[in-house]
């Protein structure tokens, strides 16, 4: 399994291998560079490796902070399919995984951030040491030199000086505790309850990050981690005058060297951002212009359960199975854009989406939209995104497995399907589909319930009703379901969808399904496509491996994890 992972994400897995070793280079030089340089040999006398632990993250930390924008430049990504449209199409699609590598990296500044944090605070807690040190040691007499001018190496002056102090009081100690509470918010945030239930605090907290690059770029211009200048190098190396700091003779007159002068580490974490914030910037302009582009909504379909279907038409927009929008309702919220999968198909005059009542601002749409008021909220669109899903045509027998919400993008894949056969389009390879959609109830689904009967109506019309066959289960039912089901067991549509085809309750027996369709179709390449959680995956992804034969002639399953 690992294998055939490798092989359908090399991409993936090469961006993440050079990403690690990046990091682990970048770590591994400036540990060493810190604890090892003679520019640093004073500093070090007082801080010990503590220095370089601090200094390695920092460089780790601009580095991370440089790539974490980047993938959420969502025109950045659609630039870049463009541009290598000629690719494979694997290669394209893994640029669908932005949001997967922008968590690695959040989570990549949260560890470096929390090893930042603690090696300063065993630098501070050194300093203090050294300032209150009175023995003649040499960090207790690095740490007076602040009394001769602008010597000083030790930042703290004062034997009064706290850890909280100079935490609230300096420059980097406050721009530190800024960047590491706005990093506690966005990560907690940002999980997957918190996303799913309460959007709007993921959405708001996600915008602190203007506080994080703000306070990263002014952190360092303090300069309190300091170290021997180039010149002071030259006159009074301390291999040579080490000893001498400490050993002062009154009476020394000619070998004897200056005391060492220090110079802070100059700031640079704006070199590593600048072109990222300037490029994020030039991104928020573009889907600022490209929102004012007016939309008109030509159609409003309210489905049971709360479910509302937008048909739209926006001058210039091309859309392919499987994309996604982001919309915006200004009397609802100015700033909020929401992802939704696309529901229409390309060849369809509108482009829709369906809208299930899933937190305040879902509801506060759907109650707008259900007023009827006689003027239309204004909506606004960006996108689409998204890679095209147009592999599903590439197979002679497509076995299509929706679960849940997941089941969304798959209302575009057979509408696409459907028009392309009927128009004997030469890209589609399809001759037969196998629909698998699995749900909790069917309630907020009723629209597909829908779309599935218009289409087996059309299909039944035209003598093609065995190119689908659709197969409903419904993992979550009750005894007055199932008695339903058992009084009206005859009648020729089912209970629970008004479907031909009738639902089974419970989940299904993938062995049985999958050995099915390989008795049926013992010569063919089937495309297995999920649009389902993890879980699933692995069960499918078993399966095509248990049921394709080793002799290349005969039925083969290819796995396909869509991520839309």
């Amino acid at each position: 399994t690992m294998g055939n992972w490798l092989v359908n994400h090399w991409f993936s897995a090469a961006v993440l291998a050079a990403w690690l070793g990046i990091n682990i280079f970048l770590f591994t030089y400036y540990f060493l560079f810190f604890d090892r340089d003679e520019r640093y040999f004073y500093t070090r006398a007082i801080l010990g490796s503590a220095l370089a632990w601090a200094r390695a993250s920092a460089k780790c930390l601009n580095f991370n902070s440089m790539l974490i924008l980047l993938p959420v430049c969502r025109n950045l990504l659609s630039f870049l399919r463009g541009t290598c449209s000629c690719c494979r199409r694997t290669l394209r699609k893994q640029l669908d995984h932005n949001l997967t590598f922008h968590k690695l990296v959040a989570y990549m500044l949260a560890l470096l951030t929390a090893v930042h944090t603690i090696a300063h605070l065993f630098n501070l807690e050194r300093y203090n040491q050294s300032q209150q040190a009175t023995d003649g040691s040499l960090p207790a007499v690095l740490s007076k030199m602040h009394l001769q001018g602008n010597k000083w190496l030790n930042p703290i002056h004062s034997n009064q000086t706290t850890v909280e102090y100079v935490a609230f009081t300096t420059i980097p100690g406050l721009t530190g505790v800024i960047i590491t509470l706005v990093l506690i918010l966005m990560v907690t945030s940002s999980t997957e309850f918190i996303r799913r239930n309460y959007f709007e605090v993921f959405w708001y907290t996600h915008h602190l990050f203007i506080f994080y690059f703000i306070g990263l770029v002014i952190h360092g211009i303090a300069g309190l981690v300091r170290g021997q200048t180039e010149e002071s190098m030259e006159e009074v190396h301390p291999h040579r005058c080490a000893h001498y700091v400490i050993n002062k003779d009154e009476y020394c007159r000619h070998d004897c060297c200056k005391d060492p002068e220090f110079g802070s580490i100059p700031a640079e974490s704006w070199k590593w951002v600048l072109a990222p914030v300037l490029l994020y910037i030039f991104e928020r302009m573009l889907r600022v212009w490209r929102s004012w582009q007016k939309v008109v909504v030509t159609k409003v379909v309210m489905h049971p359960a709360r479910v509302l279907e937008l048909q739209m038409h926006k001058k210039g927009f091309r859309m392919e199975v499987g994309q996604y929008i982001f919309v915006n309702c200004p009397t609802i919220s100015l700033l909020e854009w929401h992802p939704f999968t696309l529901t229409s198909a390309p060849e369809e005059e509108f482009f829709s989406i369906h809208i299930r009542a899933a937190g305040d601002w879902t509801e506060h749409l759907i109650d707008i939209f259900q007023q009827q008021k006689p003027e239309m909220p204004r909506i606004k669109v960006d996108g689409p995104f998204g890679t095209a899903s147009e592999d599903v045509f590439q197979y002679e027998v497509a076995m299509l497995v929706g679960a849940g919400i997941g089941v969304t993008p798959f209302a575009s894949i057979l509408k696409s399907i459907w028009y392309k056969f009927q128009h004997a389009d030469q890209t589609l390879k399809t001759k037969k589909i196998y629909f698998y959609w699995l749900c909790r109830d069917t309630g907020a689904f009723a629209w597909f319930n829908d779309l599935l009967g218009s289409l087996e109506e059309k299909m039944a019309e035209s003598g093609k009703a065995d190119f689908l066959t659709y197969r409903l289960f419904l993992t979550g039912w009750n005894n007055s379901i199932a008695n339903n089901v058992a009084l009206r067991f005859d009648n020729a549509t089912d209970t629970v969808t008004g479907l031909r085809h009738k639902t089974i309750f419970g989940r299904p027996m993938w062995n049985n399904e999958f050995g099915a369709v390989a008795a049926a179709h013992p010569r063919s390449v089937v495309g297995v496509f999920l649009c389902g959680p993890g879980t699933l995956a692995k069960s499918l992804q078993k399966a095509c491996h248990q049921h394709s034969s080793l002799d290349p002639r005969k039925v083969k399953f290819y796995f396909n994890k869509e991520n839309f």
